[in-house]
């Protein structure tokens, strides 16, 4: 296995320890040379995963005291390996609702925009994802349109910075649904919430579209704390 791969695999092991919470805040890592030969990777290679590590805010490395565990409030939340890890573990009820929380800040205004600056591609493009929606036969082809539903919209708002938000949480919404869905009796339970939006914005109605998407998201919370 080449170097770059060894460190990235040292990266993934201990990332998903402390971001799973088996390696806690507050505690200190082994000795290098020991740690390495734990892993069984060189030196060189702990090294350079240590250097992600921190610049992702999991650890701190200091030279008398050696590597330790950050707390939570300082990791990098949108990276997307965080992110990946966070939902590795999913469902956690603080992490559900935080995303939650998150999706009705962004998706109600998104959709908005997008109803205001949406061209005919882009409309087209978000009705062929519905229409996958409609289409899905499994879980799985549910959740993988209904992603592209998302994503579609965002890019319709035109919003460079919008895209690439969705770009940095996009993990964890494609879990996100994927979990909101296995909760509901019908996974496709969604589907007339996601037509309302597409028809707002295929009319170009901004506050219609917005308050539709609200309600979707609202909704997906209530059924997914239902059924914890």
């Amino acid at each position: 296995m080449s170097a770059r791969n060894l460190h990235s695999q040292v990266v993934q092991q201990l990332g998903q320890l402390i971001v799973s919470g088996k390696l806690a805040p507050g505690e200190g890592l082994p000795r290098e040379d020991l740690l390495a030969e734990k892993l069984n990777v060189s030196r060189t290679a702990l090294r350079e995963a240590m250097k992600v590590l921190v610049a992702k805010g999991l650890i701190e490395s200091r030279q008398r005291t050696g590597a330790r565990v950050r707390e939570a409030v300082h990791w990098k939340q949108l990276d997307q390996d965080v992110l990946a890890w966070r939902c590795a573990s999913m469902p956690t009820n603080d992490f559900v609702d935080k995303l939650v929380e998150m999706r009705e800040l962004i998706e109600p205004g998104a959709a908005a925009a997008a109803a205001k600056r949406r061209t005919t591609d882009q409309l087209a493009a978000l009705k062929a994802a519905y229409e996958a929606m409609a289409a899905a036969e499994d879980l799985d082809a549910w959740a993988e349109a209904d992603l592209a539903f998302h994503e579609t919209m965002l890019m319709a708002t035109n919003n460079e910075l919008m895209v690439s938000l969705f770009t940095v949480i996009e993990t964890a919404l494609g879990q996100y649904f994927l979990l909101s869905a296995r909760k509901a009796v019908d996974f496709k339970a969604a589907l007339p919430q996601h037509a309302k939006v597409l028809e707002a914005i295929r009319r170009k109605q901004p506050e219609v579209a917005r308050t539709a998407m609200f309600d979707m998201v609202d909704a997906s919370r209530r059924n997914i704390r239902r059924r914890r």
